[in-house]
């Protein structure tokens, strides 16, 4: 957000873009090598968030706040949307470099452990299989009595 006021002040609509770079570069140098996983998907994020509340501020004093408030998203994030994809791109090779590779193959075995499902054991009794309903067939129980 401050690049943004930083750029409405100079009059440099590119300023907001170097300095996203930028911060996003930084964090990824000096963030936790165990985090880079989530650091990866954070700046698309950040950008929108940032994107949202000033745009939200610029559209309080509209006389339609949300046809403003629209407008203003549309033309501030497709106008960087080029530095949001750089931003991307470096941050995904400074992670890549610093060991994103390990953190995406440690979740893929946490997640394969956790897949594993054990599997029912095999009796070695049979198991009670019930009639299906409706089929019926004579049995004898027994003998008939005989009276004496």
């Amino acid at each position: 957000m401050a690049g943004y006021i930083l750029a409405d002040r100079l009059g440099l609509p590119w300023l907001v873009g170097v300095l996203f770079l930028l911060a996003s570069l930084v964090g990824a140098l000096l963030v936790n090598r165990r985090e880079l996983l989530s650091l990866v998907v954070t700046p698309p994020l950040v950008f929108f968030v940032a994107t949202l509340f000033v745009e939200l501020g610029r559209a309080i004093g509209a006389s339609s706040i949300a046809g403003s408030l629209a407008l203003g998203l549309y033309t501030s994030l497709s106008g960087g949307a080029p530095w949001l994809f750089a931003c991307s791109a470096v941050v995904l090779a400074v992670a890549w470099r610093r060991g994103l590779r390990d953190n995406v193959r440690d979740l893929r075995e946490e997640l394969r452990v956790d897949a594993e499902v054990p599997r029912p054991r095999k009796e070695q009794q049979p198991v009670y299989a019930p009639e299906p309903e409706g089929y019926f067939e004579s049995r004898v129980y027994g003998t008939a009595r005989t009276e004496e």
